[in-house]
């Protein structure tokens, strides 16, 4: 599966954003897909997660109550909305996708086979 994450930009605190992450060759049927940021000079951590089935979902606990994510029917868009952003939400994004039946840590980007660009989000104050 090909992944293409978009929707990045630059918002002011306690605004929000959409990111998209859009399968291409597969859908996310049978992939739990999760959501990845990487600040400057710092390791890449874990935001959030979906479940092949859409339905199980998994956040970070610096993420938890402003950030969802989802998945459309069709099973072609895994979506990041993000609000009350701040600037500590400020990295670059990465949508990645692992085998539904990893049993991993869903946690360790190191367990996610496919990965689509980075998108920029750039929170001021």
């Amino acid at each position: 599966v090909q992944l293409q994450a978009s929707g990045g930009g630059l918002v002011q605190a306690g605004g929000s954003l959409r990111l998209s992450c859009a399968a291409s060759g597969r859908t996310f049927t049978y992939f739990t897909t999760g959501w990845f940021r990487q600040a400057p000079g710092k390791e890449r951590e874990f935001v959030a997660t979906i479940g092949w089935n859409g339905g199980d979902t998994f956040y970070a606990d610096s993420v938890k109550g402003r950030f969802a994510v989802s998945r459309n029917d069709a099973k072609t868009t895994v979506y990041l909305q993000m609000n009350s952003l701040k600037p500590e939400d400020t990295a670059v994004y990465y949508c990645a996708a692992r085998d539904w039946s990893d049993r991993r840590r869903l946690q360790a980007w190191t367990t996610y086979d496919y990965w689509g660009q980075e998108t920029q989000v750039t929170v001021s104050s």
